[in-house]
């Protein structure tokens, strides 16, 4: 396994400048990040927790809703089909969504389930606990079949197909290979960023993109790290172009048919992962998209994260951040 080759920042330069040209269709579970930000000055009296004093709130899109918030934070025009509940977090979440400039149009309401909301607790700068409403049965067959069509008309739009599954029902089993198929028909990129219920239903894809834990679990054993290439198994499994394994704060394997490479990580004195995978998908799918080899995509996307993860929550990354931590060296 050998390193990946650095990226020229006159390269990276060349690459983000195309992306606001770009069409860009994400389809898949769709999340409410809700922040409630205080302070804790005592214990509660009636069981031995905190007592957090809220003095501010914030929601952001969440989920395949966050990849298309990075999507749209470089410029690149976004086209989100995802459904949430006829709820006050699913009008929450709308509004997030026109507040990040993202396209709501092809977001479906439905009355059959909630809103899938994270409500993270911060007091102090330091999350206490995180909250989570939602459901995670498969979306009603009627549901299926409005997003079904809806994903195939944003597709006619687009340069790219971005899938983003939280098990949260969207991507059904038999949503996943049409999309896939009429991506793969009009020549575009397919990222996929699974999870553990259709983990390997995304046959076709251009990049598979698990995090470490998740592609232990499909497997059903750790990645051993002794061996020469311990993701060629999985590889071979995906049945995807290629495999990229997202590491946390120790960067991310890619996978391909003939080489296995490293992307080492990028120090940060603050490091959160929430939402890097997501950055990571959206950098990856839009570099691919603007012209960029597998390796220079992920070279840049790891970068991105890099940024991302100095930051409190779940957050995006502009064009402007990513070359100016490239001027930072």
């Amino acid at each position: 396994m050998r390193e990946a080759h650095p990226l020229a920042r006159a390269r990276a330069a060349g690459i983000v400048a195309r992306f606001p040209s770009l069409r860009v269709a994400v389809v898949g579970d769709l999340m409410l990040d809700r922040y409630l930000l205080g302070d804790i000055e005592r214990i509660s009296p009636e069981a031995p927790v905190p007592v957090v004093l809220v003095s501010d709130r914030r929601d952001a899109p969440g989920g395949a809703a966050n990849v298309a918030a990075n999507v749209v934070a470089t410029g690149a025009r976004c086209h989100l089909v995802g459904v949430v509940g006829a709820d006050a977090a699913g009008v929450a979440l709308h509004d997030a969504l026109a507040t990040a400039g993202i396209d709501n149009s092809r977001v479906l309401t439905v009355p059959d389930r909630p809103t899938t909301t994270k409500t993270r607790i911060v007091a102090r700068g330091q999350q206490v606990c995180r909250v989570d409403e939602e459901a995670d049965h498969d979306v009603a067959e009627e549901t299926l079949a409005r997003v079904t069509a809806l994903a195939l008309e944003a597709l006619e739009e687009s340069d790219i197909l971005l899938l983003e599954d939280y098990d949260k029902g969207t991507l059904a089993p038999t949503l996943i290979p049409v999309l896939v198929d009429r991506a793969r028909s009009r020549g575009m990129p397919i990222v996929v960023d699974p999870k553990y219920r259709h983990f390997y239903s995304f046959a076709g894809a251009t990049v598979f993109k698990p995090n470490r834990r998740e592609l232990e679990s499909a497997l059903g054993t750790p990645i051993d790290a002794t061996e020469p290439d311990p993701y060629r198994a999985a590889y071979r499994r995906a049945n995807a172009e290629h495999l990229l394994v997202t590491l946390g704060a120790a960067g991310m394997t890619l996978v391909g048919p003939k080489e296995t490479v490293h992307v080492p990580g990028i120090r940060r004195d603050v490091y959160d992962v929430s939402g890097a995978g997501d950055t990571v998908t959206a950098w990856v799918g839009l570099a691919l998209a603007a012209g960029a080899g597998i390796e220079e995509a992920a070279v840049l996307a790891n970068v991105a994260a890099g940024i991302e993860v100095g930051k409190p929550g779940v957050a995006t990354i502009s064009v402007e951040e990513l070359l100016a931590a490239y001027d930072a060296g």
